[in-house]
């Protein structure tokens, strides 16, 4: 929503009018408000002035040939001025160079008469250079006779032309040795009397000014100290008598122009006043102020984006740079009777922009303060803040110790050098410190921060290598520092990526052998169920043949069941969705259970199962169903891929705390190296696939193993297949 700038531009003028009326009444002296100029504070400080340079300049003056022969000189005005331009020898020389060309062109020019004026000159300079340095007292004479000629320019100058220049009558009298100075008509009519006496006060008069600011006083080598002065100056007289202004004295000169300006400095107050106070009632009555004027618009919406301690800053310099300009302009305004065109042109110009910033904190504080209205805005606010942020941003600096000391320590190095060469440039001097400490602290800390940066740089450039997968190079660790742990992690990551890729890589080819198996192993059945299923129904088939086929559907239908119960079991384990009924179980009894389920089988097989187990019982917390299923999928895999004539070891013994189940035989077919995948689901010894089984048995036996918090491992050596099972016992 746009809003009208103009009621809002009107009310920030009428603001500014009485801004400016409220501060020139400030400026204005108060105490003169009401008053006639010969009583108003500026008569009265010009009047001060008048009584302590009268002091000096007529009542008191210091005695000029006495001042010449007593003003003290101290040792080292002598020393400096001796050696103000080197030594002696120096001084010699560089005279003599002065003239030395002079000279010759003034003989070579047969001008007898200016070689002899500079001859004498030269001489007379080298005979001064001289006697500075044989004798202190002719140093001292000159630089005491420097001195009284500062003293009597500043009296005569300065003190003197005051005193002209205001036109005062007095009659006064030294109230110990009865002398009388007067000046002018003292029976003039008076604007402003003032009596000295005994009941009013007495008139001090001092050889010297009081509180004037004397360090003015001074040449390049020579300085008239207040010291030199109090040293030389007379003891302060006490007059009696009367001071007057004549009326006529207001009439004319300095004073009619001064009561001029001061009387339109008090109407224009007065005018100022009335202005100020109209637009303050215009301001209340007819155009208060409506917080939508700077609400309701797109620049408040880009403030409002801007974070607190920005708007704080930017509103403590409008607010700064507002009461500058609004002094300024009040100030000016005062004294616009003195004031050309060019110098209105560049009042409206201070004038704007006291209305612009005048306006930008009426605007900035009006959506500030609406901000802070809303409940909870302020912490918000505080949180998102840039200063908030920073002390964030300097606390986790600090995470790595090293990192954090060593980067304030260069930040504070880098601040001091700066600091040193300001300080170098002011003072040529320090750098015999500087060159040291740069030569000792700051290039070895800038060797630092460049080498830092670079292997910084390098292992930005490695990690970019590996986020585009060349995982092949390796990063190098240089050092200790936190940058090589760095590193070091990298490498780690790169490792672990690697072998993830490559886990991922056969957790493909898995997968797609999984698809093929599971594909292979549910048709099998399947077909044949199909194939003796279309027999059957041909009716020419014998009583015989349908009874045969009738056991093969039968025996396929239980195969399929057997191999989509595993696979749903195996998923229910890998999905977490699989409850255990712990109890204690005797896993020497559950071992013979097992065995004993598959005595007609072991027997039919031609294996020699060897069986060893503890002859006490051996007692853990397992679910008896579940591990009944991982004892009888060993069992069964061991008569199925044992070489026909060989032996089958059993061993179930008890090591610690854990109950160790141990299964070892000779398998039929060639396992390869690659024990892992014996694991994974679908997978067989018999490749060819062409024994029954769904593949899932060491998968399952693995998972109900992981259940129980167990270890199950498989060790292949050759064709001797062994596998160890470790679970806790109580």
């Amino acid at each position: 929503m746009k809003s009208n700038k103009s009621p809002l531009l009107l009310w920030v003028l009428l603001v500014s009018l009485f801004l400016i009326a409220l501060n020139s009444t400030v400026q204005a002296d108060l105490q003169n408000i009401g008053k006639s100029y010969v009583n108003s504070e500026v008569f009265k400080a010009n009047m001060d002035t008048f009584y302590q340079n009268i002091g000096p300049t007529t009542l008191n003056p210091i005695n000029m040939e006495e001042a010449e022969k007593t003003i003290p000189v101290a040792k080292s005005e002598i020393e400096a001025h001796r050696n103000r331009f080197g030594t002696m020898s120096e001084q010699i020389s560089n005279i003599q160079d002065q003239y030395v060309d002079r000279i010759a062109d003034a003989k070579e020019s047969k001008n007898e008469e200016l070689k002899a004026v500079l001859i004498k000159e030269r001489d007379t300079k080298l005979d001064d250079i001289r006697q500075n340095f044989e004798s202190d007292e002719h140093v001292e004479a000159k630089i005491r006779t420097k001195k009284a000629a500062m003293l009597k320019g500043y009296l005569n100058e300065n003190l003197r032309l005051e005193i002209d220049e205001f036109p005062v009558f007095y009659e006064l009298v030294d109230t110990k040795t009865g002398e009388k100075f007067s000046y002018g008509d003292m029976f003039s009519h008076a604007a402003y009397k003032k009596v000295f006496d005994g009941g009013n006060g007495y008139l001090k008069a001092s050889s010297i000014p009081v509180d004037r600011d004397l360090t003015f006083m001074r040449d390049d080598e020579i300085e008239l100290t207040r010291d030199d002065m109090l040293s030389i100056s007379n003891p302060t007289r006490t007059f009696e008598g009367k001071v007057i202004v004549s009326k006529d004295a207001l009439k004319d000169g300095l004073l009619s122009h001064q009561i001029k300006q001061y009387n339109q400095d008090r109407y224009f107050t007065f005018v100022l006043w009335l202005v100020g106070a109209i637009a303050l009632a215009v301001v209340f009555t007819k155009l208060q102020f409506k917080k939508g004027w700077v609400t309701e618009n797109d620049w408040a919406i880009k403030y409002s984006h801007l974070k607190i301690d920005m708007k704080v800053g930017l509103l403590g310099v409008s607010t700064i740079a507002m009461y500058a300009v609004l002094n300024i302009v009040s100030n000016r305004f005062r004294y616009f009777y003195f004031i050309n065109v060019s110098a209105w042109v560049m009042n409206i110009i201070q004038f704007g922009f006291l209305l612009l910033f005048l306006l930008a904190v009426v605007f900035q504080l009006v959506n500030f303060i609406e901000r802070l209205r809303i409940k909870g805005m302020l912490e918000k606010d505080i949180a998102d803040s840039y200063t908030v942020s920073f002390f964030k941003a300097f606390h986790d600096m600090f995470l790595k110790k090293s990192i954090g000391v060593q980067t304030f320590i260069l930040l504070i190095g880098f601040f001091l050098a700066g600091i040193g060469f300001v300080v170098v440039f002011l003072m040529p001097v320090s750098l015999i410190l500087y060159i040291p400490a740069v030569l000792f602290l700051g290039l070895p800390a800038l060797y630092m921060l460049v080498k830092r940066s670079a292997y910084l740089n390098r292992i930005i450039v490695a990690t970019e290598a590996m986020a585009a997968g060349r995982l092949h190079e390796e990063i190098k660790v240089e050092g200790k520092s936190p940058l090589a742990e760095h590193a070091n992690n990298l490498n780690n990551l790169r490792e672990g990526v690697h072998v993830s890729m490559t886990e991922q890589a056969k957790s493909e080819r898995l997968k797609t052998e999984l698809i093929t198996n599971v594909s292979h192993d549910l048709r099998t059945p399947l077909t044949s169920i199909i194939t003796y299923t279309d027999l059957l129904k041909k009716e020419d088939i014998t009583a015989e043949e349908r009874t045969k086929y009738v056991d093969i559907l039968d025996k396929k239908s239980q195969r399929l069941k057997t191999l989509i119960e595993d696979l749903f079991e195996v998923s229910k384990m890998a999905s977490g969705n699989l409850e255990l009924n712990k109890q204690r179980v005797d896993m020497t009894q559950l071992l013979q259970q097992a065995l004993a389920e598959h005595e007609e089988e072991i027997s039919k097989s031609g294996l020699d199962f060897r069986v060893n187990f503890p002859e006490s019982a051996l007692v853990a917390y397992v679910d008896g169903k579940r591990w009944w299923r991982v004892l009888d999928n060993l069992i069964v895999n061991a008569i199925k891929y044992t070489l026909p004539g060989t032996r089958v070891y059993i061993t179930l013994r008890k090591v610690g705390d854990t109950a160790e189940f141990i299964v070892k035989n000779v398998t039929k077919y060639e396992l390869g190296e690659n024990t892992d995948e014996l694991f994974e689901r679908f997978k067989r010894a018999d490749t060819s696939r062409h024994t029954d089984g769904s593949g899932l048995g060491l998968a399952i036996a693995q998972s109900i193993v992981d259940l129980h918090n167990g270890n199950m491992k498989i060790e292949v050596d050759g064709d001797l297949f062994k596998v160890t099972v470790v679970v806790a016992v109580v």
